[in-house]
């Protein structure tokens, strides 16, 4: 508002020329107007460049952040080296390619270090660590987000402990607001389910062998805690750990990988083919006649046919169909010595 109110002095006082009677008309109005246009133009080059440049920090990994500023440096010291012979070619060619020469270098340091990130560091992480090949744990730089419903399921921590999840695993801190937000229902089930996600999550951060972050970064054109999850996954280029099966689709219609432990569940039960033969535990009927139902270690269900008399009994029984369905497996068996 100051510097473009003195250009309206300025200007007044130019436009009035010699007339001392104009003049201070010129140079209230025209101060007027440029301290108004101040007011208007300000934020657009001071508060809201700002804003959103510290909102896309805040989006943007500080493994990608440091890959921008090494390639930076990088390619102006390419730039650098590459001034001092241009500068001996004729004019202006002497002076326009050391300027071209810093911005194509500097362009093309940051890409190659962005692009490359993940190998570059992995390779430096073998190097400071002496090892040549380097530990799985540690040369892996990507990342996997958790929602709300892995944390509270809790068998995120055990498979975590296995080694099997290779790289980072990411809480953003609106999933654990959503979190809190369970964890503080007046429902007696929901506060019991959010009070253990947050239990399984501070045992997970404590744990040092378990890569969990709790990460800032945010994505401020969504509102649900859903929508800003795919977002952010697909800024990252990373999958969404989970097993909620709405998310789990809509994360799918938009190519967001998922990785969904109730899936990875079903793929490691034990696998029976019709004609084997288990011990199962008969506990209850099944909804036919004569039948019993039981259940395995891992919770599959066993129907067995003339189980009924069983009930309470462990006993021998041929697998006679197997079959998959969206909530699991569901196994038909026969009693192998019936009464």
């Amino acid at each position: 508002m100051v510097v473009l109110a003195g250009l309206g002095w300025q200007l007044g006082i130019s436009l009035a020329g010699d007339d001392f009677g104009t003049q201070g008309r010129y140079v209230l109005v025209l101060s007027i107007v440029g301290a108004a246009l101040g007011l208007v133009l300000t934020p657009f080059i001071t508060t809201r460049p700002y804003r959103k440049a510290r909102q896309l920090l805040r989006q943007v990994p500080a493994q990608a952040l440091v890959a921008t500023v090494l390639g930076l440096i990088v390619g102006l010291v390419i730039a650098a080296l590459m001034a001092f012979p241009l500068s001996f070619l004729p004019e202006p060619f002497s002076q326009i390619l050391p300027f071209v020469g810093v911005v194509v270098f500097g362009y093309m340091g940051i890409g190659i270090m962005v692009m490359r990130q993940q190998d570059i560091f992995n390779v430096l992480g073998q190097r400071l660590s002496g090892r040549p090949g380097g530990s799985s744990m540690a040369s892996v730089n990507s990342y996997i987000l958790l929602d709300t419903s892995v944390i509270i399921d809790g068998r995120i921590a055990d498979i975590s402990k296995t080694g099997f999840i290779m790289g980072e695993m990411l809480v953003p801190r609106f999933v654990l607001n959503e979190l809190q937000h369970v964890a503080d229902s007046p429902d007696r089930l929901r506060r019991n389910r959010g009070r253990r996600g947050l239990e399984i999550l501070n045992g997970l951060l404590k744990d040092p062998n378990t890569m969990v972050r709790v990460t800032d970064m945010d994505v401020e054109d969504a509102y649900q805690v859903d929508d800003k999850l795919v977002l952010l996954a697909k800024q990252l280029h990373c999958p969404i750990m989970t097993t909620d099966y709405n998310l789990n689709r809509v994360a799918a219609l938009q190519g967001v990988p998922v990785m969904n432990i109730n899936e990875l569940t079903n793929a490691v039960k034990a696998v029976f083919l019709p004609g084997e033969t288990m011990s199962i535990r008969v506990i209850q009927e099944g909804k036919e006649y004569k039948q019993g139902v039981g259940y395995l270690e891992d919770g599959t269900m066993v129907v067995v046919e003339d189980g009924q008399p069983y009930i309470g009994q462990t006993i021998d029984v041929n697998v006679t169909k197997v079959l998959q369905t969206a909530a699991g497996r569901m196994i038909f068996a026969k009693p192998e010595n019936p009464y």
